[in-house]
């Protein structure tokens, strides 16, 4: 492989992990909207559950970013993105009191944001079969074949 696929490789994954990161963070430092929408999708224990996906957001979009356990994180974040695509972006949003019109604004972005989830767990499959690259911990462990 290339030096340029290699850095393009590691500009995907510091890409790819901003927002889960950024996510992860939000998150951990303040639950309450992301336990709120939990709990509104019917799930229990919406506050614990909040910090469970805060820390392996910011975990998993951590291990993108220096390229460790890249296989296993990759498909971990592909799964993640499919299933809170389909559990929280998928379903019709009705805010009582809200003008039809912003009602159909907001499904409309919540749509895009399910397609969003579906097209990020793409990209971490692609990131999990296709390895890392050269500039990552993965290959500086030789977990990785990296070549040339």
């Amino acid at each position: 492989m290339s030096n340029t696929n290699n850095i393009l490789i590691l500009v995907a994954r510091i890409l790819l992990s901003f927002m889960f990161i950024f996510s992860g963070f939000g998150k951990l430092s303040d639950p309450a909207g992301t336990a709120q929408m939990i709990a509104g999708a019917g799930m229990p224990a919406a506050t614990l559950l909040t910090y469970v996906a805060g820390l392996f957001e910011l975990v998993t979009g951590l291990c993108v970013l220096v390229g460790f356990q890249t296989r296993i994180v990759g498909f971990a974040l592909a799964v993640f993105c499919v299933f809170t695509g389909v559990v929280f972006h998928l379903s019709t949003v009705n805010v009582p009191d809200f003008p039809a019109a912003a009602n159909g604004w907001i499904n409309a972005l919540n749509f895009v944001n399910f397609l969003k989830n579906v097209t990020l767990a793409g990209a971490y499959v692609m990131l999990a079969t296709n390895g890392p690259g050269l500039y990552s911990l993965d290959a500086r462990r030789g977990s990785y074949a990296v070549t040339a």
